[in-house]
This record gives structure tokens, sequence and C-alpha cells, in this order.
């Protein structure tokens, strides 16, 4: 609970309690009250009871422990690339994807005053999605843990030459000022959110009529010429991969782990023979979750 700033501490611990008593309906999220990942929180599963958590792990963590029945995790933005490291949380962490959500990110600028501004706090993300417009003012970005914290913190410290870029509503729960809208410097800023629960949703719920996003990680085995025979089987089976994004597993640089997204669902011929095939090519193959499709993709 100390990890908040002393505005938000009031509602971090009537969310806790609410959430507390009927944890089925909980949701975790990383951040303070206000926070884009709260607003994914109720957009993805309304009416549930949002639980805020200092860090991704805590979110997560919440969902193993069953204080929430799920977590909001946000993972990549149309802006600023990737978001959370989810390809290390999310494997270690033996949660499935149940659902994705896109959410429209708008920033505001906050303040006790009136400016002008030295520094202006919020999450590295939040501040990478509004690089320019700092730079132009010649503001100090400097990081938060959250846009939301960051923007109790300013509350909290009620100085004149500091401000933060944080969701609007931010303002009004921390008695801000709104200096400034729209201060992100993309008007297609979005982010794509993960929904993760302890129970996988049963692949054969979703038809040829139902666009399904299946989620996984592998590792190909060190031969030549593996990850190009490894992806062949989704080619030549139709399987369209909308993602494929590399990490290094461990200190020693010598294995490669790869994450990816892929249009169907186990189940649907087409792409059981492709993931056959991969799994041929593997040490490692790991599905984390088969969900709806939110947003078209190609």
């Amino acid at each position: 609970m100390d990890s908040f700033p002393a505005p938000a501490r009031t509602m971090v611990e009537a969310m806790q309690a609410a959430a507390a008593a009927d944890p089925a309906r909980a949701v975790a999220f990383s951040g303070a009250p206000g926070a884009n990942s709260h607003r994914a929180a109720l957009e993805m599963v309304p009416g549930c009871l949002p639980l805020p958590c200092f860090s991704f792990e805590d979110a997560i963590d919440a969902v193993k422990a069953g204080r929430a029945w799920a977590a909001a995790i946000p993972v990549e933005n149309s802006q600023h690339g990737r978001v959370a490291d989810i390809h290390f949380l999310l494997p270690e962490s033996g949660l499935h994807i149940v659902a994705e959500h896109f959410l429209r990110i708008n920033h505001a600028l906050m303040a006790t005053g009136e400016g002008p501004f030295e520094a202006a706090y919020s999450h590295p993300q939040a501040l990478g999605q509004s690089r320019k417009f700092l730079r132009e003012r010649g503001i100090v970005p400097l990081s938060y843990a959250d846009t939301a914290g960051a923007a109790a913190h300013v509350a909290e410290r009620a100085e004149p030459h500091i401000a933060a870029i944080a969701p609007p509503q931010a303002a009004e729960l921390y008695g801000l000022k709104i200096v400034e809208n729209d201060v992100e410097d993309a008007a297609d800023n979005t982010t794509r959110f993960l929904l993760l629960a302890n129970e996988a949703l049963d692949p054969a719920m979703f038809g040829d009529r139902t666009p399904a996003i299946t989620t996984f990680v592998f590792e190909v085995k060190n031969i030549p010429a593996a990850l190009y025979k490894a992806l062949g089987g989704f080619a030549t089976n139709g399987v369209n991969m909308t993602k494929l994004e590399s990490y290094q597993a461990g200190a020693s640089f010598s294995a490669t782990m790869f994450y990816a997204d892929i249009i169907g669902a186990p189940g649907q011929p087409a792409v059981d023979r492709a993931l056959e095939e991969l799994a041929f090519h593997c040490k490692e193959l790991r599905i984390l979750g088969t969900y709806r499709q939110a947003r078209q993709r190609g």
C-alpha cells in the first residue's frame, strides 16, 4: 500500500477491500486508480471490481493467489512498441490469455499550477508517446511507475513547476488542473491489452465463423534453417501469422525463444497441421492461449 502516493491510498484501499470481498469479480491491473489499465479492465470486463496493483508482477500474482480471477496487462503500443515484458512474465506465470482489447490512449498534461513546467512525470511509455510534445516545450521527462500514480505524485508534491502526463480522468481523481489535452504525438495512439486468467478457454468454442487468435512461445532446434523449416507449415497450410518476436532465454545468449500470434485455433485442421510441423522442429512449444480476435488483422 505504501508504494502508492498518499493521494491514491484511500481509493486503493477501498478498491482492494471490495475485490477481497468478491475475488471472482476482481480484475487486477498495474497502476493507481485512473490509469489506462484501470480503464481497460472496466472495458474488458464490464461490471468487474478493478484491483489496483503496484506492478505487472503484482497483478499477475493476485490472479495466481486467487485475489482476482483475471489481470488486464498492456503488451504493446502502436506508437512506442512493447509495453510489458510479456514474453518473460506470461510463460513463467502459468496464466492463460483469455481475451484481447485495443484501447485508444489519450494523454493530458496536468499539474497543480499553470506552468511553465520544468519537468513532467509519467510512465516511460507515456513519456515516449509524448516525446515531441515535451521536447518542443523544453520539459524534462521523469519516469514514474504508472501514469495515474505520476498524477497522484504531482498532487502530493504540489510544486508549481512540475506536471504529470496521465489520462484525463486522473486529474479529476487527484484534484489537478488539465493544462493541455491530447499531448500524445500520434492521433491514433492505441495500446493492446491482454486478459490473463488461471483457466484457459477451450479452443473448441471457436468455430470457423468466430475469428480467434492463438498465442504461443517456442524454441527451435539448434540446427541450420530450423526457423525457416519450422515456420514453413504456416505458409503451406494457409495460416496467417500476425506477430513473431524473438527474445533471449537466459544470460548465455545461446538460446532464442520466439513469441507468436496466429489467426485460428487448435482443432482447426490447418492450424493443427501447422502446429504439428512447428513442434517437429522445436525443442519447446507452449501455447499461451486461444481467444476471440478483437480487431481485424491484415
